[in-house]
C-alpha cells in the first residue's frame, strides 16, 4: 500500500475526473510511449515511516505523491489540475484498504511545456495512513 494507491483510487472513483481523463489514462509509475492526451500520472516522491516504540503497533506512513496532468492545451491542463486538487484534498478515513488516511495538498508545480507541445503541471499531496510493520 502506498499513498499513490490511495490517490489513484480517489481519482478513478470520481466521475468528473473520469469524464475528463478516461480510466485507462490514469496511471501510476509511467506512461507507455505514444499515450493519448489527456493523461494523469501518479508517482511516489518520498515516503517517511514514523517508527513506533512498541513492537506490534501500527506504523504511520506519510508519502509525498506527485500527480502530473498532461494535456493538449493549457485550458485542459488547468481544468484537470483543479479537478485533481478538489477530488483529493482534505479526504480522510478508510480509502483503498488503508485506515487513518489523511490527504493534504503539498504544493502545485510550475506550468511546463513538454515534448510535442504538451502542457504539463504537477500537484503534490501529503498522504498519511496507517499500516502494520
Amino acid at each position: 500500500m502506498t499513498g499513490g494507491d490511495i490517490v489513484a483510487e480517489l481519482l478513478r472513483a470520481d466521475a468528473a475526473v473520469v469524464a475528463a481523463v478516461p480510466l485507462d489514462r490514469i496511471k501510476q509509475g509511467a506512461l507507455k510511449a505514444g499515450f493519448t492526451l489527456p493523461a494523469i500520472l501518479i508517482r511516489l516522491v518520498s515516503s517517511v515511516e514514523r517508527q513506533p516504540l512498541r513492537l506490534g503497533t501500527r506504523l504511520r506512513v506519510t508519502d509525498r505523491i506527485a500527480v502530473t496532468v498532461i494535456a493538449a492545451d493549457y485550458r485542459d491542463q488547468r481544468a484537470i489540475i483543479a479537478l485533481v486538487r478538489t477530488t483529493c484534498r482534505g479526504r480522510t478515513g478508510a480509502i483503498a484498504g488503508a485506515t487513518g488516511v489523511s490527504v493534504l495538498t503539498a504544493g502545485t508545480g510550475p506550468d511546463m511545456q513538454g515534448p510535442a507541445d504538451r502542457f504539463e503541471q504537477t500537484q503534490d499531496f501529503r498522504v498519511s495512513f496507517e499500516t502494520t510493520p
